[in-house]
């Protein structure tokens, strides 16, 4: 990624604009919120977060920028598709905090056989809540994964050791716990799951959550979706995964949570041309406090910013998003940042 300005970047087509804010928009998101939106000059696009998409229980807006991170990722491999390079500026004005990312046309050059992969890959790639198949991950996947995370300035490294994931799953049962009995998390949830027949282009359906938490006893516990409502049509999950990994960042500010977010969007990619997928955990980690816990604890070399299980399946649930005429921004509306309810600026 280049993060530069821009002299005079090549013009964005009209014809493009569509195509590349779609693109984007296939990111995953916490609760499936898609917090982004995006303004389309001749020459550039910005990434603006969207607060009224924030969860209750994310006050600073920590796992709204990883979401925004992993759209800014697809925005990138979208411009790569069209033959250019990627220039990207991150957080370019702090004086608006909304403004996450400044991406204009760099110079020419055609997309590589991976880059076209990832793209294929795109529309299958899912958020995983249901049984792995008994299937093994491919040799060097990880590996793989792990050189993505790095290229993106973040690490992802192995949890699935006895001991250490042992003690992260009890770290991690005690917060979900916690936060299960939370009703800001519980209204989170009620808004932002759908009723079978929804046909709402945003949130989890329920054909992507199950009845219950249930699951292997080897598998970190998943988040309750159903909320006793009767709701998911998902199976629950019994066959472990075959891979826990704890993605990290070196420090812990905002410019962090977006490279997190375009990280995790890569090597989610990376893994769907397997047809290897993964479950994705932000929420327990979202106070300072039980960062710093699971870092200590387990000795990691940076802030934990997800953690993620990772499994091969053979099936890929249509995820609806919201089409690209409610993500743009028009010309003539103003989205600089008031200040309110924006996530706090750090270092």
């Amino acid at each position: 990624m280049l993060e530069c300005t821009a002299q005079q970047a090549p013009p964005i087509a009209a014809s493009e604009r569509d195509f590349l804010i779609a693109t984007a928009a296939r990111a995953p998101s916490v609760h499936n919120t898609q917090p982004w939106r995006f303004r389309v000059t001749e020459r550039s696009i910005d990434l603006y977060a969207d607060p009224s998409r924030k969860l209750h229980i994310d006050p600073i807006g920590r796992e709204m920028l990883i979401s925004c991170g992993a759209a800014l990722f697809g925005l990138r491999l979208a411009v790569r598709s069209l033959g250019y390079l990627p220039v990207v500026r991150l957080l370019p004005d702090p004086a608006q905090l909304r403004l996450l990312a400044s991406v204009t046309l760099g110079s020419p050059q055609p997309a590589t056989a991976l880059e076209r992969r990832l793209l294929e890959a795109l529309p299958h790639r899912h958020t995983h809540r249901g049984p792995f198949a008994p299937d093994a991950v491919p040799a060097g996947l990880i590996a793989a994964l792990q050189h993505d995370a790095l290229a993106e300035g973040a690490r992802l490294v192995p949890a699935d050791l006895v001991n250490d994931h042992r003690q992260l799953a009890d770290i991690l049962t005690a917060l979900r716990r916690r936060q299960d009995r939370d009703p800001l998390a519980q209204a989170d949830i009620r808004r932002w799951t759908r009723a079978p027949a929804s046909g709402a282009r945003d949130g989890v359906p329920a054909a992507a959550f199950a009845a219950s938490a249930s699951g292997h006893p080897d598998q970190l516990r998943q988040r309750d979706f159903d909320l006793g409502r009767g709701l998911g049509q998902l199976t629950a999950g019994e066959t472990p995964p075959a891979a826990v990994m704890a993605l990290l960042t070196l420090r812990d500010s905002r410019a962090d949570w977006l490279r997190a977010g375009q990280a995790l969007h890569r090597l989610l990619l990376r893994a769907a041309t397997a047809w290897v997928f993964a479950r994705i955990d932000t929420q327990p980690l979202e106070a300072a406090a039980v960062r710093v816990l699971v870092r200590e604890r387990l000795a990691l070399p940076g802030a934990p910013q997800a953690l993620l299980q990772f499994g091969a399946a053979h099936t890929a649930p249509a995820t609806a998003r919201r089409p690209p005429a409610e993500l743009i921004v028009p010309q003539d509306e103003n989205v600089v940042s008031s200040g309110r309810h924006e996530p706090r600026p750090r270092a």
